[in-house]
């Protein structure tokens, strides 16, 4: 059984990775649904928590349905990240996970994100103060290194491991690399092979098949895998790896019933959550993949993601669903 402090996570958790303006609540919920033992917010600005700022206050929302649940930041200041470690606390989440793995650049200038990878001490130093100071378990999501020369992951993962993070989830690319190349996952298992690392270690990158996953989890040896953006407008991908896990079968894709279903139950959550603008706004990179493969789709994508009116797009969902309801299923 795999635990984060005294939580359980099953014997082989899947967890959803931490994505800025995807991993929000009303997405989080059809992740749950569909299977996914542990989710993360959005990454939180500490120095925009502390300034009580509306869209990192915001992003502490967390729905009873979807625990446990971690809420992750980023910053490169300890005392602004101690701070910020006191008013997480106070949401009530199951776990605090701290982001040292964002290669965006106006987070890397500052130190923050994957920026930390060039001072590991600092980051151990940062990590210790996070782990003191709040009675939450922490958790740290990172990347391999900044580049290629310097690739320090089994460094960081020991002396993590030493200052009392309780999970490491690793992300096999080094910062240079954004998302660019294939994840090395040989580093990753060896770190979760190591017989002197006790905490769980997850791993991170490309996994987009029930089949990877299993590959992976048998060749690597990962305590869980954790899942980004081949979950987005896919949240179907949680339920059928576990399924090919049980059986060693493929399920059925889902049917364009469910699909549409769960674009408007997103879409309806997206909407009531953020509010209407931003809400339909925010919901257009989910529907390519929700209707990936359906041919002659890009009629009424093209409405689905020009359009503002909700009525509108209620009423295109529906004669998306009409209409390949009529024929078999995606192909490809």
């Amino acid at each position: 059984m795999v635990k984060i402090g005294d939580h359980e996570l099953g014997e082989f958790p899947l967890l959803l990775a931490p994505m800025e303006d995807v991993s929000d609540p009303p997405f989080r919920a059809l992740c749950k649904r569909q299977g996914c033992d542990v989710m993360y917010t959005e990454f939180i600005s500490v120095e925009g928590l502390i300034r009580d700022a509306k869209k990192s206050v915001e992003k502490l929302d967390i729905y009873p349905e979807e625990r446990p649940i971690g809420v992750q930041i980023f910053g490169a200041e300890i005392d602004s990240m101690e701070r910020a470690a006191a008013i997480v606390e106070e949401a009530g989440p199951e776990i605090l996970d701290i982001n040292f793995g964002c290669p965006v650049k106006k987070v890397v200038c500052k130190m923050a994100g994957a920026g930390i990878l060039q001072d590991i001490d600092r980051m151990v130093e940062l990590t210790e103060a996070i782990v003191k100071n709040t009675k939450l378990p922490v958790t740290v999501k990172t990347r391999l290194g900044w580049d290629e020369s310097s690739i320090k992951i089994e460094e960081v993962a020991h002396r993590l491991q030493d200052v009392g993070i309780q999970a490491l989830s690793i992300h096999g690319r080094t910062r240079k690399q954004m998302y660019k190349g294939e994840a090395d996952w040989e580093l990753i298992g060896k770190i979760a092979q190591d017989p002197s690392i006790d905490i769980p270690i997850f791993g991170n990158g490309d996994i987009d098949s029930p089949q990877k996953a299993e590959l992976y989890r048998e060749r690597y040896g990962v305590q869980g895998i954790m899942i980004g953006r081949a979950a987005i407008g896919n949240p179907w991908i949680f339920r059928e790896i576990k399924h090919y896990f049980a059986t060693g079968n493929i399920l059925e894709p889902p049917t364009i019933v469910e699909r549409v279903a769960a674009a408007r139950e997103h879409l309806q959550r997206s909407i009531e959550w953020k509010g209407e603008r931003v809400g339909v706004v925010e919901m257009r990179r989910h529907y390519t993949n929700y209707f990936r493969g359906f041919p002659g789709v890009k009629h009424f994508r093209s409405i689905l993601v020009q359009e503002y009116d909700p009525a509108t797009l209620y009423a295109t969902l529906d004669e998306l669903e009409a209409h390949y309801s009529k024929e078999l299923s995606p192909v490809g």
